[in-house]
């Protein structure tokens, strides 16, 4: 999806480390109450010391509606994210991303369009009313919507396997056949093992193809519609990666996020979300050596925060998220220093009608878990 972000000036491109620090301490004491700055587990320690809350997406997002004071909700993470802090807050609060180029590859991998144009494919083939749609949070609004409009709900990494569970044992219409999940393959597969499904019981649509891909008879026979869609950190990590720490570290902790592939999950001795990975190493006896299967600037940050264990990543190419890497101190200073001004620059907003929908599906999700 194309975002264009403004250029930044000289002044914040070339200005030194120190000097930005300064910068940015004084236009948050300037604004003090009036903002409060969310930070995603994924990002660069030079931001993140600047967090007033840092937390995975949703959680900062049920975070940002707390706070009704302030006037300005600066989101250091990505787009889907702003978006969702936009939707949950006060009309009078204004959220800001630094960098309009901060997505995400894997809400990028289903659109609002391919959604649609599948749910139609679907319908000609299936029982439509028995088909449940589920989003990952890691999703625009529009599609958050879309599941609101057509009865289903959002989930995280922390809470699919309960979402997933209701959607086809629903009591609120007629019983779910089937479930079309999106944009991640991975959780939705690791979630339908995790129930007692197997592969036989799923089937990946690819947006790209006629019907997904599928036969007619396969479209009807899935019970998971896995949107061919990942995290561009996560399917990093491979088999391989876990056989080399544990021939290193024999008696090693492997704990990876569930938006790896299966055969990593698998292997793994503990799968969950970024809270979940983070309260694993913070529970590991002292000495433990954690190989861990998730995002670079975390594993980094949880390696300083926990000295008494040593916790590496499973990846040697120690790969960051690129979009989120996006945000830097440059920015969030620019940021700031705009807002000083008086100008709020790249204020993220959801149409009204499309964050009732998107609000539906999510407090499906919250009265379901």
């Amino acid at each position: 999806m194309l975002r264009l972000q403004t250029p930044l000036a000289d002044r914040y491109v070339d200005a030194p480390a120190e000097e930005l620090a300064e910068r940015i301490a004084a236009a948050k004491a300037t604004l003090g109450d009036r903002l409060f700055i969310l930070g995603h587990h994924y990002q660069r320690e030079e931001v993140m010391v600047w967090a007033d809350a840092r937390g995975d997406s949703f959680r900062l997002s049920v975070l940002a509606q707390q706070q009704t004071a302030a006037e300005f909700i600066v989101f250091c993470g990505v787009h889907f994210m702003a978006e969702s802090a936009d939707i949950l807050t006060g009309d009078h609060q204004k959220v800001v991303l630094p960098d309009l180029n901060a997505g995400c590859s894997m809400a990028d991998m289903a659109d609002i369009d391919s959604v649609e144009e599948a749910w139609e494919s679907l319908a000609e083939v299936t029982d439509i009313e028995r088909l449940v749609p589920i989003t990952y949070m890691n999703s625009s609004a529009d599609l958050k919507a879309f599941v609101g409009r057509h009865g289903g709900a959002v989930c995280t990494s922390t809470n699919a396997r309960g979402v997933l569970e209701w959607a086809l044992n629903r009591e609120d219409g007629p019983k779910a056949k089937q479930v079309l999940f999106f944009p991640d393959q991975h959780l939705g597969r690791n979630t339908g093992y995790q129930m007692g499904f197997t592969e036989a019981d799923m089937a990946v649509w690819n947006p790209r193809k006629d019907l997904g891909g599928l036969t007619d008879q396969q479209a009807k026979d899935a019970t998971f519609l896995l949107w061919k869609g990942h995290c561009s950190v996560h399917q990093r990590f491979r088999p391989e990666h876990i056989e080399a720490f544990r021939a290193e570290h024999p008696d090693g902790l492997v704990v990876v996020h569930p938006e790896c592939a299966h055969d990593v999950c698998e292997l793994a001795d503990q799968v969950g979300s970024t809270d979940y990975i983070i309260r694993a190493v913070e529970s590991a006896a002292p000495g433990t050596v954690i190989g861990v299967g998730t995002e670079i600037h975390l594993v980094q940050r949880l390696a300083a925060e926990t000295p008494d264990k040593t916790v590496v990543s499973l990846d040697p190419l120690v790969c960051p998220c690129s979009t989120m890497f996006r945000i830097d101190a440059p920015h969030l200073c620019w940021t700031l220093e705009q807002l000083v001004a008086g100008e709020v620059v790249n204020q993220i907003t959801v149409d009204p009608d499309t964050a009732e929908w998107a609000r539906v599906a999510l407090q499906r999700m919250l009265d379901i878990t």
